[in-house]
């Protein structure tokens, strides 16, 4: 008999449902495992599933992203950007958005500023070239790279969104110099107008794209080696549901997957009893 799986970890519970075909459902809670929430997952499993062979959905809603975030863990993350925008993520897009709380602090920018590097170039909005990009400010930024042990990049250009080959040479160039860096390119993150959004949401997918993409590998190939051969799908921000593969590449998508997965099954649960 088919199972669809519904998995929600926290920081205290991890919570399982399974739905049947025939509409059974069945939960399981078990406390969390923070050094890796992937044992709660597999032990909660092994009870709740009587034949793994009949799971064809495993459905996942995570804060792993949003965790990372606030306790400030993610990668050692740098940024590449248009000479002049390097200070983009410190000017935000308003000075002060509490505007009569004079006590108000800026969050704590994800980059460091000795590791927002800048290359010379520039579009215009309409993607067109005002200045080439200049290759031997591309080499210094990777040097600094290298320098620095960065372990994530995020690339971000001016009119990126219009344009997206300067993006393009930057990411190959910083591909082929170190290839075990991960690279969150902002036309594939979020290709849209407005520099700031832009800019801070790649050098968030940056910040937690090595935290993400190590958790979801491993407890994908966890689920393959106890039998359960159905694909790991997690829970978007947006209520979507997105593949391992999309969230291991563009994780800023399911930075509030977990809180996002409570408020469409509650609206769905409202839905339904009117």
């Amino acid at each position: 008999m088919a199972q669809r799986i519904g998995i929600d970890i926290g920081g205290t519970f991890t919570d399982m449902v399974a739905v049947s075909s025939d509409g059974h459902v069945a939960t399981h809670k078990i406390a969390s495992t923070p050094q890796d929430y992937g044992d709660a997952i597999i032990e909660g499993l092994r009870a709740l599933v009587v034949d793994r062979r009949d799971v064809v959905d495993v459905l996942h809603g995570t804060t792993i992203g949003s965790n990372a975030i606030l306790e400030g863990k993610g990668a050692r993350t740098a940024l590449i950007t248009t000479k002049g925008f390097r200070d983009i993520l410190e000017i935000r897009d308003l000075r002060m958005p509490v505007l009569y709380d004079l006590h108000w602090t800026k969050p704590r920018a994800l980059v460091e500023r000795r590791l927002r590097l800048e290359v010379i170039e520039k579009l215009r909005p309409d993607g067109s070239v005002a200045v080439p990009l200049d290759t031997t400010s591309v080499a210094s930024a990777i040097d600094m790279l290298r320098k620095e042990d960065v372990q994530s990049v995020a690339i971000c250009l001016l009119h990126a969104y219009a344009n997206a080959a300067h993006e393009r040479t930057v990411a190959e160039a910083v591909r082929a110099a170190l290839p075990d860096v991960a690279i969150s390119v902002s036309h594939e993150i979020l290709p849209e107008i407005k520099e700031y959004p832009r800019t801070s949401t790649t050098v968030i997918n940056a910040y937690v794209q090595p935290v993400v993409r190590a958790y979801v590998t491993s407890l994908a190939a966890r689920l393959r080696a106890v039998g359960i051969e159905a694909p790991l799908q997690l829970m978007q921000s947006n209520g979507g549901l997105a593949s391992a593969a999309f969230a291991a590449t563009a994780p800023a998508h399911i930075i509030e997957s977990g809180p996002a997965a409570g408020v469409v099954g509650g609206a769905a649960l409202a839905s339904r009893i009117g």
